[in-house]
């Protein structure tokens, strides 16, 4: 690809955020209920492509039940409040009530209280009481500190995730994870990231890793791209992490799913990371929006509470439904945050894909005239897609 110049002596690619594209409906149109969107990784199969995001205000073993009855899987954040606290509602209740200016510093003292590895041990068996996969978050750092806990209770896939994880961690000061020997020799499966790159995604595949995370900033309560100036669009961020896989595959035989995390809002976001080349979406703040969310209409990151560097802040959202309303209907509006995976179905049968792995390979334009064209009306009333 033509890179731009910066100036004398830097250059760069361009590259596109789902609002700066659009899918091409092709020459064939099916019936939605013909499509099949269900997401099979490792053993594990499920009737929608998602996986709920690993904060403390989107997912508790609650939603997370809930979110696996609905046919995704919740990821449970170990590092979170839910394995701080024997119960975590009265510090959920004062966060969703403190002052904006005072949020950050109270969230930094919330979370210094340390984890509690029985917690951690008792929330993933009470998610897997229920009769649902269980999945659940760590950072590198605090990995091999919970990895007993984690496979006492019998976790069915692991997620390793960070702001960025990388494949070859470098420090002059402590031992770093080593991922491949880690993912190889654990006997769960093993999804890893974040990361933006295709020699990034390419050295994360080569762990062992069954899927990767891909989104570096792109989250409603990120701060990442303010407060370090890193990130990548997301289309562009998943279209390179896709050619990465299918290079592994070339080389390997093997087939590591592309996960897009971060950056969705409505339906039309999740088809476009779908068509971009994500095998599955990782989405928080369309289901922070849910009536059953811990967060009591609020959400924030894993970076939010950080002691030195917080990437993250407490954002607001509006309570619009239930978590099944949400993610697979009827939606009571028209702007497209309710029904994500209806809108999904929809998308890839008015262009004609069958399956997921299909409408990976629909065409897609670079639009940037997608979101005003003709929608002046909207945009000035604050309906449909003018808010």
């Amino acid at each position: 690809m033509a890179e731009v110049e910066i100036g004398i002596g830097k250059s760069g690619r361009r590259a596109y955020g789902f609002d700066d594209i659009a899918i091409v409906p092709s020459r064939r149109t099916r019936d939605p209920e013909d499509v099949d969107i269900t997401w099979e990784i490792d053993a594990f199969k499920f009737d929608l492509p998602l996986m709920a995001s690993a904060m403390d205000g989107v997912v508790s073993p609650a939603t997370a039940i809930e979110i696996g009855r609905l046919g995704g899987v919740g990821v449970l954040n170990l590092e979170g409040l839910w394995t701080r606290y024997e119960d975590p509602e009265p510090m959920l209740a004062e966060i969703a009530e403190l002052d904006p200016e005072k949020v950050t510093t109270r969230m930094q003292e919330i979370y210094s209280v340390p984890i509690q590895p029985e917690l951690v041990t008792e929330r993933i068996r009470e998610i897997k009481a229920a009769g649902v996969v269980t999945c659940a978050s760590v950072t590198p750092q605090k990995t091999m500190q919970l990895i007993k806990a984690i496979t006492d209770a019998e976790l069915d896939m692991l997620v390793i995730q960070g702001t960025v994880v990388s494949a070859e961690h470098v420090s002059k000061t402590v031992e770093p994870l080593n991922l491949k020997k880690f993912i190889r020799e654990l006997e769960i499966p093993v999804i890893v990231g974040g990361c933006a790159s295709y020699q990034a995604a390419l050295h994360l595949m080569r762990t062992g890793a069954v899927g990767i995370l891909v989104g570096v900033g792109p989250g409603n309560a990120c701060t990442t791209r303010g407060v370090l100036g890193l990130g990548v669009p997301q289309a562009t961020a998943i279209a390179d992490a896709a050619g990465a896989r299918m290079r592994h595959l070339d080389e390997t035989g093997v087939y590591v799913h592309v996960i897009a995390d971060g950056g969705m809002s409505r339906g039309g976001d999740v088809a476009k990371a779908i068509a971009c080349g994500a095998d599955a979406v990782m989405v928080g703040s369309p289901l922070a929006a849910a009536y059953e969310a811990p967060g009591r209409g609020y959400h924030w990151g894993m970076a939010t509470f950080h002691p030195t560097l917080p990437r993250g802040t407490r954002v607001k959202t509006v309570k619009r439904g239930s978590i099944e309303e949400i993610l697979v209907g009827p939606a009571h509006e028209n702007a497209g945050r309710l029904n994500l995976f209806g809108a999904l179905r929809t998308s890839m049968a008015t262009c004609g894909y069958e399956t997921v792995k299909e409408f990976q390979k629909a065409e897609v334009m670079v639009a940037p005239a997608l979101q005003t064209e003709g929608k002046a009306l909207q945009q000035s009333q604050h309906v449909g897609m003018g808010h």
